[in-house]
């Protein structure tokens, strides 16, 4: 890993000494606002790019709704700026509130660099940015918009494209993707030159926390850990659950996460409770101890409709686990069929049952497949998108341009 790091040593981060990070002359002192919509992805899905940056010299400003990850974000030595959004408000008075509030925000901070962190962050830059303002978005997956067939999400898709058109043709602007797939649609729909546009592959996992381990004794356990979305598969893994059962196959099938009430594909409560009082399935909720989840699983699983990069099969992967993923872009940049892993057609919960059935009976292929996706994971390593993402922040400020990644 460190060799990796240090061969991207140029683009941004340099070790210092007794292993501190060295600040780097064209970041010093810069200021770099990171908008999001909530303080908890925040933390789980930028703090290592965010700490790379203070490391190099960033000012680190933090805009977002607050829940119970506020004095963590303080501890970091980021500045927080509370915002009172929510994703799913349809309240045109609060929503103009909080566009109000941000465009006093970039007036007030004057950041050298915004990144806004998903869609709704980036259609906002894209209304109060000032022309000059250097930005980048991250458009991970898509989002519900881009991959919903409800009448709402198809009448609102031309004007989020619109924006976000503008926002990807201002001089100082680029985009980051997390696979080809989704720069491919962004290009082609004409919302992003091909130029302006990087491919800087999920978030990194953290390689030390996540370990392999050998599999735990006993029954043979799938595990799917997402948000409780119906556009994450849930509904296929459910039935996969009931169809393995009638088969006689020996497989506990584990829920592990939250609903998400922002997002209009939650899955309700008590749907999942039922489910679990059936014997489908067990639904364990929000879990902090991911690498204990995944010491308990024999089998990742996530049959969901469309991803950036899922975090949760990269940690997987780093755990040497074997993984089991709809043939869909993002699973496809993690998991190699065959190799560290199964892909399925997506919305076909018979054949995830019958992957899931096929890599239960087989603890060899599974190990094989465990240690395959092990070597994988060094690529997607925290280090590694850090690096190449202060390498665009870098080439940003100094106007050399982008990567295509």
């Amino acid at each position: 890993m460190d060799a990796r790091y240090g061969m991207r040593g140029a683009t941004g981060v340099s070790e210092g000494p007794a292993g501190t990070r060295a600040q780097q002359p064209w970041a010093a002192g810069r200021k770099l606002l990171f908008l999001v919509t909530e303080d908890w992805y925040f933390c789980s899905h930028r703090l290592p790019v965010a700490r790379a940056a203070r490391d190099a010299g960033f000012q680190v400003l933090v805009a977002t709704r607050v829940d119970r990850h506020g004095e963590r974000i303080r501890s970091e030595g980021f500045r927080l700026v509370e915002l009172p959004w929510r994703r799913r408000s349809r309240n045109l008075l609060r929503e103009l509130s909080t566009l109000r509030l941000l465009w006093r925000l970039y007036r007030r901070e004057a950041p050298d660099i915004v990144h806004h962190v998903a869609l709704k962050p980036a259609l906002y830059g894209a209304i109060v940015g000032p022309r000059g303002l250097r930005a980048v978005s991250t458009v991970a997956g898509l989002g519900y918009l881009f991959t919903s067939t409800t009448l709402r999400a198809r009448l609102l898709r031309p004007a989020i494209r619109m924006a976000l058109k503008r926002m990807c043709r201002r001089p100082g602007a680029r985009a980051i993707v997390q696979n080809p797939d989704d720069r491919a649609a962004l290009t082609a729909a004409g919302i992003v030159g091909d130029d302006r546009v990087a491919v800087i592959r999920g978030s990194g996992v953290d390689v030390e926390r996540f370990t392999p381990t050998d599999e735990p004794e006993g029954t043979v356990t799938a595990t799917m850990v997402a948000r409780m979305l119906w556009s994450k598969g849930v509904r296929e893994m459910v039935t996969a659950a009931r169809l393995l059962s009638e088969r006689g196959a020996d497989v506990r099938v584990v829920l592990v996460g939250e609903p998400d009430d922002e997002n209009p594909e939650s899955v309700p409560v008590e749907q999942l409770r039922a489910w679990a009082r059936q014997g489908l399935i067990e639904w364990r909720g929000h879990q902090d101890d991911m690498p204990g989840v995944l010491r308990a699983t024999h089998i990742a699983v996530l049959p969901t409709y469309r991803e950036g990069l899922p975090m949760t099969l990269l940690e997987a992967a780093a755990s040497g686990r074997a993984i089991v993923a709809t043939d869909v872009p993002g699973c496809r940049e993690i998991v190699r069929d065959g190799e560290n892993g199964l892909l399925v057609p997506c919305r076909d919960a018979g054949a995830l049952a019958a992957a899931i059935a096929t890599l239960a009976a087989d603890p060899e292929r599974r190990r094989r497949m465990g240690a395959c996706g092990r070597e994988m994971v060094a690529a997607f390593a925290q280090e590694v998108v850090a690096a190449d993402t202060l390498a665009l922040y870098r080439s940003m400020l100094e106007g050399t341009g982008g990567t295509r990644g």
